[in-house]
């Protein structure tokens, strides 16, 4: 995903964020969906069936993503592409409820590329048992696969910013509009964070998934 971002976003997005970019635990078992949008070898967080409900290696995934956080953090953020979306929407919800992240401080705010809801009963009712409180935006493609699933994803948020693009299951560049609703939100984050830190010097950090 870093060419994807940092070769396509302006200079006004990726000189305010500190972004880390991290490769998921387990090679992608069968054909990525990110084929053809990300150079090979392709990995994945966890793996899971054709209807997205049954998951093998979860708990594998939290932990390796909670170790990842304490080696390199301390992070204010998430980004996540793809399944690092999804991952991604469920985190802030499963750490309130104590079930994830419980030795890194609490996520502050996120950045959604084609995300969706996990589909999972035993998953969905915890990590979305309240709303996501924190600040989000949310990139969805008209074309995008996965464009029904973001919107159940972004009702389930409170005051999400959304970003509307033309294309599919990509990470796209930014126009004037959506630079626009980027910047605003980079303006909400920053400002929340310095608040929480109580300075005005803060160094936002988000974890690439």
């Amino acid at each position: 995903m870093r060419k994807q971002v940092v070769g396509k976003w302006p200079a006004d997005v990726t000189e305010r964020l500190d972004l880390v970019f991290a490769d998921a635990p387990f090679p992608a078992e069968g054909k990525s969906d990110v084929e053809g949008i990300f150079d090979p070898p392709y990995y994945e967080w966890f793996q899971f069936d054709k209807n997205f409900t049954e998951y093998r290696n979860f708990d594998k995934c939290l932990n390796y993503i909670e170790e990842l956080m304490i080696k390199e953090g301390p992070f204010d953020g998430l980004m996540g592409f793809s399944q690092g979306s999804i991952l991604s929407g469920a985190l802030p919800g499963l750490q309130e409820q104590g079930l994830a992240l419980t030795r890194v401080p609490k996520i502050k705010y996120l950045i959604i590329i084609g995300g969706a809801k996990f589909q999972s009963p035993t998953v969905a009712e915890k990590a979305y048992a309240n709303k996501i409180k924190c600040p989000s935006v949310h990139f969805l493609g008209d074309t995008d696969f996965l464009k029904t699933h973001g919107e159940k994803l972004i009702e389930s948020c409170v005051d999400p910013f959304i970003i509307r693009h033309p294309k599919g299951h990509t990470v796209p560049r930014l126009d004037e509009k959506s630079l626009e609703i980027m910047l605003r939100f980079l303006d909400k984050i920053e400002k929340e964070t310095a608040l929480e830190h109580s300075s005005t010097d803060v160094d936002e950090k988000e974890l690439c998934m």
